[in-house]
């Protein structure tokens, strides 16, 4: 992967950039190691601290830890306290399934029955009376008319519009730029402003709608429409139970056990 460690602006200043500092700082941090490896030598919690052999990718080696390292023997952690003492901090021995776990789920299973409810109530009864079906007529007449069933409609629209100025444009100019390189970790950045666009002659353009009108008539000959339904009476009865009482469902199960470790 390609780094940058320097950038250059428009205006000639070349800048670092702190990320090469701190990658320095990190290389150093590094030569100190927080994992030591396996102890070789027995350690038990709470004792002082004294040179022990560590077993590390591979290779054996005695030292004399210092505060914030750690090693591992066997299954147990020890970690070297401000107090230059072994103070255990884990031990997978000790720990279950769910050591790691921030919460488990399974399924259950249950067995049993359930009642199916029941309804009582009380019957009642229902009527419905009236005309549903039958035959209407139209007829036209020679009355007074009441219905314009055709003629003409004549309309005359008015529309006022808003307008403005508006500058045209003759040239358009040419658009900024920018450009980068990188040589040698630094980073140089080029800028052009480029150049605005040419103004013309003034144009005037409407804006939208100022007031708009309408004027219009309807004009038809008119009729008088008469009719008449006639159709046959019909009564419907019926029973239905509108109210009761609904029994509670009962469940019969057998207990089960959930065990999570």
């Amino acid at each position: 992967m390609a780094d940058i460690s320097k950038i250059t602006l428009p205006s000639g200043t070349t800048y670092n950039i702190k990320d090469a500092k701190a990658r320095s700082d990190i290389a150093a941090m590094s030569a100190s190691k927080i994992y030591i490896g396996e102890s070789q030598t027995a350690i038990t919690d709470g004792a002082a601290i004294a040179e022990i052999t560590v077993l590390y990718n591979g290779e054996t080696s005695t030292t004399t830890p210092v505060a914030g390292q750690f090693v591992t023997r066997g299954a147990a952690e020890f970690v070297v306290g401000q107090d230059n003492v072994w103070h255990k901090f884990g031990d997978t021995s000790d720990h279950g399934k769910l050591a790691y776990k921030d919460f488990a789920t399974g399924n259950v299973a249950a067995a049993g029955t359930v009642s199916k409810p029941s309804f009582q109530g009380e019957a009642g009864s229902v009527s419905v009376s009236g005309t549903p079906k039958g035959s209407v007529s139209i007829a036209t007449g020679t009355g007074t008319a009441n219905y314009t069933p055709s003629g003409s409609v004549s309309v005359t629209p008015t529309v006022t519009m808003n307008t403005t100025t508006v500058n045209s444009i003759t040239g358009v100019g040419t658009l900024p730029s920018l450009t980068t390189s990188v040589s040698d970790e630094t980073l140089t950045i080029g800028w052009n402003a480029g150049a605005l666009p040419t103004k013309g002659a003034d144009t005037s353009v409407a804006t939208g709608v100022k007031s708009a009108t309408a004027t219009g008539s309807f004009s038809g000959t008119g009729v008088q429409l008469t009719g008449s339904f006639t159709g046959e009476a019909t009564t419907s009865t019926g029973n239905f139970t509108p109210k009761g009482t609904v029994s509670q469902p009962t469940f019969t199960g057998e207990a089960v056990t959930v065990t999570v470790e």
